[in-house]
């Protein structure tokens, strides 16, 4: 009996964490790709989200090699779609570029992360 309700009791935690750890935002995709080669240079780029993100803390930002910001410096979460955080890009020349987010999801986690893709011509 004693086993049993340790059993329950430790399924019972296992559950409750995995609740918790699916509540965190993470990025589920983005445009263009995590690490791919684009030969025509995006306008925006758009990253999707396992959660909806609270619009007043979500940021991005995109770089090129030097660090120089090359965005227009308009992050926004789309109003129809809370789990869609969209920023436009000046013209870009070919390179290598890094996203970099910061997101706070609407339960009031925070995650953040990178990456690059690459434009050729």
């Amino acid at each position: 009996m004693k086993s049993v309700s340790t059993a329950v009791v430790t399924l019972a935690i296992l559950l409750a964490g995995t609740t918790v750890a699916g509540a965190h935002a993470f990025l589920e995709r983005a445009d263009p790709r995590v690490g791919s080669t684009v030969r025509t240079p995006p306008a925006q780029v758009r990253l999707w989200f396992t959660e909806p993100l609270e619009p007043a803390f979500s940021s991005v930002q995109v770089v090129n090699e030097t660090g120089q910001r090359v965005d227009k410096g308009d992050p926004h979460v789309d109003p129809a779609t809370p789990r869609l955080l969209r920023i436009s890009l000046q013209p870009l020349a070919p390179g290598t570029y890094k996203v970099i987010w910061r997101v706070l999801s609407v339960d009031a986690h925070v995650t953040e992360g990178d990456f690059t893709f690459r434009v050729t011509r």
